[in-house]
C-alpha cells in the first residue's frame, strides 16, 4: 500500500516543503503568510496577493476580550501547564457568531450567484440571517471592511465575491430599511475567496489568525490574570435557584 503527500517530507540531512528546500529556499525568504498561500495554492502568491492576504490575516487575529479570548483566558487559569489546551479552548468556539462567518459569508455569497437581489430577498423571506452584515459593536461601520476593500482594489483584486458582498448590503437595506454595516469578518471571507481559496478552509484562516490573538492574551494573563479574578467575581455574584419540581 502506498501514501502520498506533496505537501513536506524529511531525510537526515534536510526538510522539504512544497518541492523547495526548507533550510536553504523558504526560511529566512518567504513570510509565514507567503508559505501558507504556497501550502495551499501550490504556487507563490504575487505581492499583491500577498498584501491582501496579510491584511485580512492581521484584520482577524484579535477583537478584545471575546468570548473565545475569555474561554482561553479561563482555560489557562485552571490548566497553566497547558499552554495548548488554552489555545484549543479559544479556538473551539469559532461558529455562527464569532469568526466562523468567515466562512459562512462566502458560502452564502457563492450560494446566491450573481442574481444578488434574489438571493437576499429569498434569505429574508425564510427568516435566514444573512452572514457578513451587522456587528454587536461597529454599529455603523466595522473599521476592516473599507481598509480591505480598498487594499483589494489598490491590488487589483476586487473580484466576484467582495462586489457581491457590497451588493448584498445594499439589497439588504433596501428590502428592510436597515443599514447594517459589513462586518469585518464578512469581507475577510469575501476577500479570501477572491483570492481563490477553497470556501470550506476559510474558518481555518480565521483560526490561524486568532492563533497569534489568544498567544498575546496568554502572555498578559501570564503578567497580568484576570481569570482568576472574573472567575471569582462571577461566583460571589451567581445566586442559587434551585429547582422547584418534584
Amino acid at each position: 500500500m502506498s501514501f502520498r503527500t506533496g505537501i513536506g517530507t524529511s531525510d537526515a540531512d534536510s526538510i522539504t516543503l512544497m518541492g523547495r528546500d526548507l533550510a536553504s529556499e523558504l526560511m529566512g525568504q518567504v513570510t509565514l503568510t507567503q508559505l501558507t498561500f504556497l501550502m495551499i495554492q501550490g504556487r507563490m502568491p504575487s505581492p499583491e496577493e500577498t498584501r491582501l492576504f496579510d491584511a485580512v490575516l492581521v484584520s482577524l487575529a484579535d477583537h478584545g476580550l471575546t468570548p473565545t479570548v475569555l474561554a482561553a483566558r479561563l482555560t489557562y487559569t485552571g490548566a497553566p501547564e497547558s499552554i495548548q489546551g488554552a489555545v484549543a479552548a479559544g479556538l473551539l468556539g469559532a461558529g455562527s457568531v464569532f469568526l466562523g462567518v468567515v466562512e459562512d459569508t462566502a458560502r452564502f455569497l457563492d450560494e446566491i450567484g450573481d442574481d444578488v437581489e434574489a438571493g437576499v430577498t429569498a434569505a429574508l423571506a425564510s427568516g435566514r440571517r444573512i452572514p457578513g452584515l451587522g456587528h454587536p459593536v461597529h454599529k455603523v461601520q466595522d473599521p476592516r471592511t473599507p481598509r480591505i476593500y480598498a487594499i483589494a482594489e489598490e491590488a487589483g483584486l476586487t473580484g466576484s465575491y467582495l462586489v457581491r458582498l457590497s451588493k448584498v448590503a445594499e439589497v439588504h437595506r433596501k428590502e428592510t430599511g436597515r443599514e447594517l454595516p459589513i462586518n469585518g469578518a464578512g469581507v475577510a471571507g469575501a476577500a479570501l475567496a477572491d483570492l481563490g481559496f477553497p470556501i470550506p478552509l476559510l474558518r481555518g484562516f480565521a483560526l490561524l489568525a486568532r492563533t497569534a490573538g489568544l498567544l498575546g492574551h496568554l502572555a498578559e494573563e501570564m503578567q497580568h490574570p484576570l481569570g482568576m479574578p472574573l472567575y471569582r467575581e462571577v461566583d460571589e455574584r451567581a445566586k442559587y435557584d434551585p429547582p422547584t419540581g418534584e
